[in-house]
């Protein structure tokens, strides 16, 4: 049995959330879905170029998961580019507007610097 999927952050909300090719009448083409998730890492990852540790930071997954949804997302939109596809993106739902961003590594790490690290005597006598 597979584990429930861990809740994603995701901040955007895009514009349009369909697209086809022109001059093909929807009921002639295949349909590709493009979940939010994908969507978001791929503006984080493509569009704002950050590092996927740092996309896996701001929507509370792991990189490896980041890795696996951009891979996911490269897929389904050169199947829908090549393939002559049209592709859905997913509505946000009413969770996924609500949360907010984790900080980028680094970020407010002034606080807990001085907390962690403090300074030790060490005698170093033989």
């Amino acid at each position: 049995m597979a584990r429930p999927a861990k809740h994603r952050c995701t901040t955007c909300a895009p514009v349009s959330d369909y697209f086809k090719p022109r001059g093909v009448p929807m009921h002639a083409l295949s349909e590709v879905g493009l979940e939010l998730d994908e969507l978001e890492a791929l503006r984080l990852a493509d569009l704002d170029g950050l590092y996927q540790a740092d996309v896996a930071l701001r929507m509370g997954v792991s990189r490896q998961t980041v890795g696996n949804i951009l891979e996911r997302a490269h897929r389904k939109i050169a199947d829908a580019l090549l393939n002559g596809k049209a592709l859905r993106i997913s509505q946000p739902s009413q969770g996924d507007a609500e949360c907010s961003p984790r900080p980028l590594a680094g970020e407010g790490l002034g606080e807990r610097a001085t907390i962690l690290v403090q300074p030790t005597n060490l005698s170093l006598k033989p």
